[in-house]
């Protein structure tokens, strides 16, 4: 049976259990957050001791797992056993015996991460017709701003849209390294707190002015002055500003500009879906990038971009530094 990360979160703060779990896909943060909870939460510090055992799938082997899994508990009215790291275990398919028949007093959490399960295998088959199971899907890059804003909501913050898309655009779709960043925030913070760019910038070190997307943005509308005053910010702030983000993220840009040109005959909606953009603002930004930059120009950045990734790596560069490789990257791009 799958369900939803609200709906399984919903029926365990119930105390509605069931015997497995199995929780896979791509996004930990989801993953974990589940486990966690039940972890912590369904047993009592008394009873933890006796019913609740962890195991990770690299050291683990089936029949210990469903020995384990298979006796009752001790003084409690469940025993629970978390299988982490359950993609590293070879014999995962070897618990099929007991998925296919579960202990109803215990609660078998087990946490498949960062792919999903095959569901066309017996093993597979046997998980959906007789666990909960929950993909976790990562979060598109339009979604994380609305997601950062309702988890700050659930910790009594809110935080300005301008704020949320700084920290998603920065921080990226990776969840578990965003809730690392807004925890840190909202501790120096009074709760009720309404969170701003000058919070951001003050608590994670995000600039509203210096950061990789105001650079992206210079660059697309051509903007020399703008685009230089940045670069300079980056290196002498150079930890906050690595190379590797530079151009990872001015290669994601710089690809759907690329895409763009083919898309003219496309709609507005079907242009903003396929290219995965998070507002409409985006989609203007990325038009008057297209003109500046056109169809040949945009392969030959793409290519500078790809040349000075190999160079930031020490391919056909001897003692050209980090700050050096920005200045000459942007002048190239620019120029």
């Amino acid at each position: 049976m799958s369900m939803t990360y609200s709906e399984i979160i919903k029926s365990l703060r119930a105390k509605q259990y069931k015997p497995v779990y199995f929780l896979h896909g791509a996004e930990s943060y989801f993953i974990d957050a589940i486990s966690k909870y039940i972890e912590d939460n369904v047993l009592s510090e008394g009873e933890k001791s006796f019913n609740q055992l962890v195991f990770y799938g690299k050291d683990a082997d089936a029949k210990t797992l469903i020995d384990a899994a298979s006796r009752y508990p001790m003084m409690a009215p469940y025993q629970v056993i978390l299988l982490k790291e359950a993609q590293e275990m070879r014999t995962l398919g070897n618990l099929l015996p007991y998925i296919q028949k579960a202990v109803p007093t215990t609660i078998f959490v087990i946490c498949h991460k960062h792919k999903k399960l095959d569901s066309r295998t017996k093993f597979g088959k046997a998980v959906k017709a007789n666990a909960v199971v929950f993909e976790s899907k990562p979060l598109y890059d339009n979604q994380v701003a609305d997601w950062i804003s309702d988890y700050l909501k659930g910790k009594k913050f809110n935080v300005k849209p301008s704020a949320a898309q700084l920290i998603g655009e920065y921080l990226g779709t990776s969840l578990s390294k965003v809730v690392n960043e807004l925890d840190k925030l909202v501790i120096n913070l009074p709760a009720g707190t309404t969170i701003d760019e000058k919070h951001v910038q003050d608590n994670i070190g995000i600039s509203k002015d210096y950061n990789v997307f105001e650079l992206q943005r210079a660059l697309g509308s051509r903007d020399v002055v703008k685009a230089n005053r940045i670069i300079n910010y980056f290196i002498s702030n150079p930890k906050k500003n690595p190379f590797v983000l530079l151009v990872g993220t001015l290669y994601n840009y710089f690809s759907k500009i690329y895409m763009l040109h083919f898309l003219k005959q496309s709609t507005d909606r079907e242009v903003f879906q396929t290219l995965n953009l998070r507002s409409e603002y985006f989609l203007k930004e990325y038009k008057v990038a297209a003109r500046n930059y056109n169809l040949p120009r945009v392969k030959k950045v793409i290519h500078i971009l790809k040349e000075y990734d190999l160079r930031s790596k020490g391919v056909d560069n001897d003692s050209t530094n980090e700050g050096e490789l920005m200045k000459e990257l942007v002048w190239k791009i620019l120029h």
